[in-house]
Protein backbone atom coordinates (compact mmCIF):
# COMPACT_ATOMS: atom_id res chain seq x y z
CA UNK A 1 0.00 0.00 0.00
CA UNK A 2 1.55 3.31 -0.82
CA UNK A 3 0.76 6.89 0.14
CA UNK A 4 0.93 9.90 -1.70
CA UNK A 5 2.60 12.89 -0.13
CA UNK A 6 0.76 15.04 1.79
CA UNK A 7 0.16 18.43 -0.08
CA UNK A 8 2.56 21.35 0.66
CA UNK A 9 1.60 23.87 3.20
CA UNK A 10 -0.05 27.39 1.49
CA UNK A 11 2.12 30.48 0.46
CA UNK A 12 2.81 32.61 3.24
CA UNK A 13 3.73 33.46 6.13
CA UNK A 14 2.53 31.81 9.53
CA UNK A 15 -0.11 33.90 11.37
CA UNK A 16 -1.07 35.79 7.66
CA UNK A 17 -4.76 36.88 8.10
CA UNK A 18 -7.22 34.57 6.43
CA UNK A 19 -8.35 36.59 3.26
CA UNK A 20 -11.95 37.95 4.22
CA UNK A 21 -11.75 37.62 8.16
CA UNK A 22 -11.94 40.58 10.01
CA UNK A 23 -8.71 41.17 12.02
CA UNK A 24 -8.84 40.69 16.22
CA UNK A 25 -8.45 43.90 18.28
CA UNK A 26 -5.47 43.58 20.51
CA UNK A 27 -6.41 42.92 23.87
CA UNK A 28 -3.07 44.80 25.20
CA UNK A 29 -4.11 47.84 23.25
CA UNK A 30 -7.38 48.09 25.19
CA UNK A 31 -5.86 47.10 28.23
CA UNK A 32 -3.04 50.14 28.13
CA UNK A 33 -5.79 52.79 26.70
CA UNK A 34 -7.73 51.62 30.18
CA UNK A 35 -5.03 51.88 32.22
CA UNK A 36 -3.59 55.02 30.95
CA UNK A 37 -6.98 56.36 31.44
CA UNK A 38 -7.57 55.18 34.64
CA UNK A 39 -3.89 56.54 35.35
CA UNK A 40 -4.80 60.55 34.54
CA UNK A 41 -8.36 60.50 35.99
CA UNK A 42 -6.66 59.25 39.09
CA UNK A 43 -3.53 60.96 39.56
CA UNK A 44 -4.47 63.18 42.29
CA UNK A 45 -4.36 60.28 44.54
CA UNK A 46 -1.17 59.69 43.66
CA UNK A 47 -1.27 55.54 44.26
CA UNK A 48 -2.61 54.95 40.73
CA UNK A 49 0.63 56.20 38.78
CA UNK A 50 1.44 52.79 38.73
CA UNK A 51 -1.14 52.69 35.88
CA UNK A 52 0.60 55.21 34.06
CA UNK A 53 3.79 52.83 33.59
CA UNK A 54 1.66 49.93 32.95
CA UNK A 55 -0.02 52.00 30.12
CA UNK A 56 3.27 53.20 28.81
CA UNK A 57 4.75 49.29 28.90
CA UNK A 58 1.54 47.98 27.44
CA UNK A 59 0.91 50.20 24.88
CA UNK A 60 4.65 49.91 23.73
CA UNK A 61 4.18 46.07 23.56
CA UNK A 62 0.96 46.26 21.98
CA UNK A 63 1.74 48.27 18.69
CA UNK A 64 5.02 46.47 18.16
CA UNK A 65 3.19 42.97 18.06
CA UNK A 66 -0.08 44.96 15.96
CA UNK A 67 3.04 46.10 13.47
CA UNK A 68 4.26 42.15 13.54
CA UNK A 69 0.97 40.68 13.24
CA UNK A 70 0.63 41.56 9.00
CA UNK A 71 -3.15 42.91 9.53
CA UNK A 72 -4.17 40.20 11.84
CA UNK A 73 -3.75 42.41 15.17
CA UNK A 74 -5.86 45.96 15.35
CA UNK A 75 -5.80 48.69 17.55
CA UNK A 76 -3.02 50.70 17.10
CA UNK A 77 -4.70 54.00 18.01
CA UNK A 78 -5.95 52.18 21.17
CA UNK A 79 -2.31 51.19 22.01
CA UNK A 80 -1.28 55.19 21.52
CA UNK A 81 -3.58 56.63 23.66
CA UNK A 82 -2.22 54.35 25.91
CA UNK A 83 1.01 55.34 25.47
CA UNK A 84 0.22 59.28 25.31
CA UNK A 85 -2.16 59.15 28.37
CA UNK A 86 0.75 57.15 30.09
CA UNK A 87 3.47 59.27 29.34
CA UNK A 88 1.01 62.31 30.47
CA UNK A 89 0.47 60.79 33.91
CA UNK A 90 4.65 59.77 34.32
CA UNK A 91 4.82 63.86 33.37
CA UNK A 92 2.15 65.02 35.68
CA UNK A 93 3.19 62.87 38.68
CA UNK A 94 7.59 64.31 38.10
CA UNK A 95 6.32 68.01 37.79
CA UNK A 96 3.91 67.01 41.04
CA UNK A 97 7.04 66.52 42.94
CA UNK A 98 9.39 69.16 41.80
CA UNK A 99 6.81 71.62 42.77
CA UNK A 100 6.07 70.01 45.99
CA UNK A 101 10.19 69.77 46.88
CA UNK A 102 11.00 73.06 45.85
CA UNK A 103 8.45 74.55 47.84
CA UNK A 104 6.04 76.03 45.46
CA UNK A 105 3.24 73.45 46.29
CA UNK A 106 2.42 73.56 50.10
CA UNK A 107 1.42 70.62 51.48
CA UNK A 108 0.81 71.73 55.46
CA UNK A 109 -3.04 71.79 55.37
CA UNK A 110 -3.68 74.13 58.69
CA UNK A 111 -6.98 76.09 57.86
CA UNK A 112 -6.90 77.22 61.63
CA UNK A 113 -8.27 81.26 61.86
CA UNK A 114 -6.99 81.60 65.54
Amino acid sequence: MSYDNPPPPPPGQYGAPVPGAAPENSGKALASMITGLVGLLTICCGLFVVSSIVALVLGLIARREIAASGGRLKGDGQAMTGIVTGAIGIALLIVSIILIATGVVDTNFDYSTS
